[in-house]
Order: C-alpha cells, then sequence, then structure tokens
C-alpha cells in the first residue's frame, strides 16, 4: 500500500475561475466522483486528493507534498479568461463559453488519458466511469487516503503482461484487445506519448491513430486530455450536433486557434446540459 504523508487543506482558485463540477462533469476525466457532502475525491498518478469549493473558494486536501502537482494538474499557469475569450467568436460559442464558465482542461498522464479513452468508444460515461475503476482495483496500486480505500491506475507496463481474457472482469467487451495492445506499445516505447506530446496535433493525433482501435475521436481526446495539446477538437455526438445546428457550412474548428479544446468542451457541457434540461 502507498501511504499518504501530512494532509493539508490548499487554496486554488476563485470558484469562478475553476468550477469543480463543470471541470469534473465535462467528460474529461473518469475518476473524480463526488460524495454526499458534495466533495470530490480522486486519484491522479497515484496521488489522491479532495476537491471542494466554499465561500466562493475551491480547496484540495493532499499531501503536503503533493500540492505542486495538483497545482500543475488543474492547469492554474494558463489565463484561462484569456483562452475563454479567444474562442468567442459567435453568439452561440459566446453563449456555451458563458455556461461553461470555470471547466479547465486537466493535465491528465498521458497514458491514463489515452486508456480511459480507448475504454469510452461507443460508451456512456457511468460505464466508462465503472470499467476505469474496475481496472484500477484489479491492476492498479492500492493507496491509504482519508476517505478509505483507493487505487492507482495500472501502468502500461503491468497491462502489457496480460492476455485480453485477463481483463474479463471489467466487462470491457471488444475493447480489451486495444488497451491490451496500447499498453505493450506504450510499454515497449513503440509508442513514445512523451514524444507525441511535442508534436504538431495533426502528427499526434496520426500518431495514435496507428494502434488498434483508435480513430479520429480516440485520438482527438488522448491529444487533448493526455497530450494537453488544446488545439485539438473532438467530435462526438453532441459536439457534431452542435456544429450543425449552430455553425455555419464547413465551418473549421481549426480556425478556433490554440484554444479550439476549450471551446470544444463548452460546447460539448451546453449541449449534453441542454439536453438533459429538455
Amino acid at each position: 500500500m502507498i501511504a499518504l504523508g501530512e494532509i493539508r487543506e490548499t487554496y486554488l482558485l476563485p470558484e469562478r475561475e475553476l468550477d469543480v463540477v463543470k471541470t469534473f462533469e465535462c467528460g474529461q476525466c473518469f475518476r473524480w466522483r463526488p460524495g454526499e457532502d458534495g466533495i470530490y475525491r480522486g486519484v491522479a498518478s497515484g496521488r489522491a486528493a479532495r476537491v471542494y469549493p466554499r465561500d466562493g473558494a475551491v480547496y484540495i486536501e493532499a499531501n503536503e507534498d503533493d500540492i505542486p502537482f495538483w497545482r500543475e494538474y488543474f492547469d492554474l499557469g494558463t489565463d484561462y479568461e484569456a483562452a475563454r475569450r479567444s474562442v468567442e467568436v459567435c453568439d452561440y460559442l459566446r453563449e456555451c463559453a458563458e455556461y461553461g464558465a470555470g471547466i479547465r482542461i486537466l493535465r491528465q498522464d498521458k497514458w491514463e488519458a489515452l486508456c480511459s479513452f480507448i475504454i469510452s468508444q461507443c460508451n456512456n460515461i457511468p460505464r466508462i466511469r465503472g470499467i476505469v475503476e474496475r481496472l484500477c482495483e484489479l491492476f492498479g496500486d492500492e493507496l491509504e487516503t482519508p476517505w478509505g480505500r483507493a487505487y492507482s491506475f495500472p501502468e502500461a507496463g503491468r497491462l502489457a503482461r496480460l492476455e485480453p481474457d485477463d481483463l474479463a472482469p471489467l466487462r470491457s467487451g471488444y475493447r480489451a484487445p486495444y488497451i491490451i495492445a496500447a499498453a505493450r506499445a506504450v510499454d515497449s516505447g513503440e509508442l513514445d506519448l512523451e514524444a507525441a506530446a511535442e508534436l504538431p496535433c495533426a502528427e499526434a493525433r496520426r500518431v495514435l491513430k496507428a494502434l488498434p482501435g483508435v480513430g479520429d475521436k480516440v485520438a482527438n481526446c488522448a491529444v487533448l486530455f493526455g497530450l494537453h495539446r488544446m488545439d485539438a477538437f473532438p467530435i462526438d455526438v453532441w459536439v457534431k450536433k452542435a456544429l450543425r445546428e449552430n455553425m455555419p457550412a464547413g465551418f473549421d474548428p481549426e480556425s478556433l486557434g490554440e484554444y479550439a479544446g476549450l471551446a470544444q468542451q463548452y460546447m460539448f457541457f451546453r449541449e449534453r446540459e441542454r439536453d438533459k434540461i429538455g
């Protein structure tokens, strides 16, 4: 078991700059869950934390030595107000940006993001979360946390030694061979995710699409949420609908520039929430 050090509460940002619910519920990550108290508990890169708003500010409870990691994870070095203004190129995107204000693009572990979005294909968020959690419980390391048992995301090397049948308890279906193939590519060095992060967005996407079972949508998600290339623009059913109904024919998302991926999250969140309301 990996033990925690001294836990401390640390201020992160004003709530208007980091909306915890929107950030954790906008489809970019799958390991943060709210308790009945509204506090989100999660694990990233083998580190556990609790995150919550209070009196207009957002705080984190985590190992004191891990605070620099969490500041990076929540992308505190990026000016999201300027990023938001840069994608408000029409009334519709301005509406989406206002509705999604407070969403931040997390700096997630590259391997975890790739594996998670391979699991995500043709799937819904509750089921993705369930598969990811079972994967961590079976093959990750147990972590000591103040709120109970938790598990790290398994390293690629651990999964690379498995066969697809070993993943049967996950109930991931046809995705199991794709998970193993990606793990083996990363573990062997055939796929260097650190090097891919330095490539132009289109080239990074091409590299990831060389993996079995990775198409445009999964590759774009891994590039945006794992490689943190914020000019990537994944298109799923929600965003495709939004583009069709609200943007002019022939609109090129690349025209949104270096923060196109943030615009995508605003659109995804707005359209999904609109559908819930009816």
